[in-house]
């Protein structure tokens, strides 16, 4: 109880500082790539193809120790923007289109997005993301973590230890292969996606809620983390550039527990997650609540070569029990995801994979699969000269969902088929 009503005072002063850093990013959206500009590396040190969320054994390091680590230079300010916009169609008009958006053939800016990321002190770093969706042109604070850690040695190996602040359970994960930063990195505005059902860890409640966990990270190999969670109230939802959300979470628990392994040429992590929760549809402090259990594995593989050459595949599955407070139901979910990906000279990728969500509901079974190309110019490693664009980066890209089933319907799927053109930058 003690723990749980310190946390109780978390929402409000996270509101502020969000607040701010939000006025901040919005007056300085010149700033340059900020966590390559901290570090001195190039892109393709810590992301996989210079772009995107999948990292390599440095890029997860770095979170781990806070976003802290720097060239040791002063003057670095931790702000950055990013644009995405596209082209998409589907096999079929969508009757009644969605809404801001046309029946088909549809080019929008996606989002517009800019950062306080980076260095804050010698000990604390964030991830702080603010967007402007460029479908129905609301601001709203978006992805979140903001951690202190330190290193120390514990029995003879190194260690770390963190505390992460952050408004998404599995945005601060370190390996970055739990649902809320699976593949695809960028998806159509007008697509379908995974289907209208999803368990509450892939984004059931994202940016509603602030939690606080605590990590640790041992002889670079084995990893740990609880935390916990609760809802920020209406107004503050409200204030942040949310929709108001009637939900309100109560006592609940998130856990992880991982292990890698990094080889240098190839690198290896393998892990469990979990969360506890319980959900009040009404926010009425007197209604029923419905119980959650999520429990999910992951897994990655990446093979780094001299960077010539680079592979990656990733796994994840998330079984998710649903008592329904009112009724006393049990209501399964289950979501699976595979993808793997190559990158020639971190400049010429593609990925193939391959998703499905079934459960006790028929109309939540939807699978299929996803294939992508892209390019990506800059962010490369040089032996002779500096990027001469090391202070931007670009993705250029195809993306083609295929659907075997959606909602449950086999013969219609394929109508759902979409087509996403996009290019996606970061400055």
């Amino acid at each position: 109880m003690k723990l749980w009503r310190t946390f109780q005072a978390v929402p409000t002063a996270l509101l502020k500082t969000m607040t701010l850093l939000a006025a901040l990013c919005a007056t300085q959206v010149h700033a340059l790539p900020s966590f390559a500009r901290q570090t001195g590396m190039d892109c393709v040190g810590c992301h996989v193809g210079g772009f995107g969320p999948q990292l390599t054994p440095a890029g997860v390091m770095f979170k781990l120790t806070g976003y802290t680590d720097s060239d040791g230079q002063s003057g670095k300010v931790p702000l950055s923007a990013m644009v995405v916009a596209s082209w998409s169609q589907t096999s079929a008009d969508q009757n009644p289109p969605p809404d801001h958006l046309k029946a088909n053939n549809n080019l929008r800016m996606d989002e517009a997005s800019v950062f306080l990321a980076g260095k804050l002190t010698e000990h604390i770093g964030a991830f702080v993301q603010v967007t402007n969706n460029g479908t129905d042109h609301t601001t709203s604070l978006d992805q979140t973590d903001i951690r202190y850690a330190r290193s120390l040695e514990l029995g003879s190996k190194d260690a770390i230890f963190g505390v992460s602040v952050n408004n998404n359970p599995g945005v601060q994960d370190p390996f970055n292969t739990m649902p809320t930063w699976g593949f695809p990195f960028a998806s159509s505005p007008a697509g379908f996606g995974t289907g209208s059902a999803a368990t509450l860890i892939n984004g059931g409640l994202e940016g509603r809620v602030v939690g606080a966990s605590a990590y640790t990270f041992y002889d670079k190999s084995l990893y740990a983390e609880l935390g916990t969670y609760r809802s920020m109230s209406a107004a503050n939802q409200n204030r942040l550039g949310l929709s108001d959300d009637s939900q309100r979470l109560g006592g609940n628990t998130y856990w992880r527990l991982a292990w890698m392994k990094d080889q240098k040429s190839q690198a290896f992590n393998v892990g469990v997650f979990g969360w506890n929760a319980s959900l009040t549809p009404d926010r009425n402090a007197s209604a029923v609540q419905d119980k959650y259990r999520d429990v999910g594995v992951d897994a990655g593989y990446q093979f780094l070569g001299t960077r010539q050459h680079v592979a990656t595949v990733n796994a994840s599955y998330v079984d998710e029990r649903k008592t329904e407070g009112a009724t006393g139901d049990l209501i399964s979910l289950k979501e699976a995801r595979l993808n793997a990906s190559y990158y020639f000279k971190q400049t010429w990728g593609g990925t193939v994979g391959l998703f499905s969500t079934h459960g006790s509901d028929p109309l939540a079974a939807t699978k299929g699969s996803i294939l992508q190309v892209d390019w990506t110019p800059w962010g490369k490693e040089s032996a002779s000269a500096p990027d001469p664009f090391g202070w931007a980066n670009l993705r250029i890209g195809a993306q083609y969902w295929i659907y075997n089933q959606f909602a449950g319907d086999t013969v219609a799927a394929k109508d759902h088929n979409t087509l996403y053109l996009f290019a996606w930058t970061s400055f």
